[in-house]
This record gives structure tokens, sequence and C-alpha cells, in this order.
């Protein structure tokens, strides 16, 4: 019987760590999306700031580690639509300045 739980155990090490790997490289994976989401954050406010647009709000900061904390904790389906919603507010600002 012993045996048994010796060899049962060392089946679900390679298990538990490709768990761990898998999880890790997720965390790795989410961490980039949004960094590359906070940094296209900090673009656009930079160009709503240069463009006078005067667009204001949570989305429109310099606040790098805000934008990163609300990436994490939402789906990427939410955090595109929001960089999204920036161009689109940034593209009627755009168009309204050469009219």
């Amino acid at each position: 019987m012993s045996t048994l739980r010796t060899i049962a155990a060392a089946a679900l090490i390679p298990a538990t760590l490709a768990v761990g790997l898998l999880a890790s490289s997720q965390a790795a994976f989410a961490q980039a999306n949004c960094d590359w989401y906070a940094n296209t954050a900090l673009q656009q406010q930079k160009i709503n700031v240069d463009r006078k647009c005067g667009l204001k709000g949570e989305s429109w900061s310099f606040a790098r580690s805000s934008h990163i904390a609300w990436c994490l904790g939402v789906s990427p389906d939410q955090w595109k639509r929001q960089a999204q919603f920036r161009d689109q507010e940034l593209a009627k600002c755009q168009a309204g300045a050469t009219r």
C-alpha cells in the first residue's frame, strides 16, 4: 500500500508543476497586456492634454499604476473596449478641432 501511495504522489508532482507553470505564464501574459494597456492610456492622455480636448475622469490620467491595477481586475474585452473608447473620444476631439 505504501508503494502505491508513493507512486501516486510521484505522478502528481509533474501535474502540480504544470499547473503552477501555467498559472505563472498566464500571470505574465496578463501583466504584459496590462503594461501595453497602461502605456496606451498614457499616450492617449498625452494626446488629450496636447490637443486640449479636456477629457476627464479615471480613464484620463497619467497614473500608470492605476491603469495597470484596473486592467488586471477586468477581462481583456473590457480593457480593449476602454482603449478603443479613448481612441474614439480623441478622434472626435480631432474632428472638432479641424472644423
